[in-house]
């Protein structure tokens, strides 16, 4: 009974042992899967650091777009008449509706004067 309890252990100490054969291929697998994981997680990271970059830069764009509209947009409203800033909002509320099918800006034009129609156009 005694040798069956030893041989039960030297056949755990073996599998489990980190320098014996069958350990030794485990330790090795284990390794290279951790290589794997890291090489894996290297290219996510440059991966996601690339687009961050393009991101950013998206951002910066639509930052100075964003603030060159708004310009216009303040530099329009200073030329614009009271009737046509009146128009306009009256043209915003028709077209918010769904039954409205005229594209925005086809009626304001032609009250404009020529003067002002040849500004830049928001």
């Amino acid at each position: 009974m005694k040798d069956a309890f030893h041989n039960l252990n030297a056949k755990r100490s073996t599998t489990l042992h980190p320098y014996s054969s069958s350990g030794a291929s485990v330790v090795a697998i284990d390794n290279k899967i951790e290589q794997a994981m890291d090489l894996v997680k290297s290219h996510l990271m440059y991966a996601v650091r690339e687009e961050v970059e393009v991101l950013k830069e998206q951002i910066k764009e639509l930052i100075e777009k964003n603030n060159q509209l708004e310009q216009e947009n303040t530099l329009l409203k200073t030329l614009a008449s009271p009737e046509q800033l009146a128009q306009f909002q009256a043209q915003l509320q028709t077209s918010s509706s769904p039954a409205s099918s005229q594209p925005q800006g086809t009626t304001q034009q032609p009250s404009q004067p020529a003067s002002q129609g040849s500004g830049p156009s928001a």
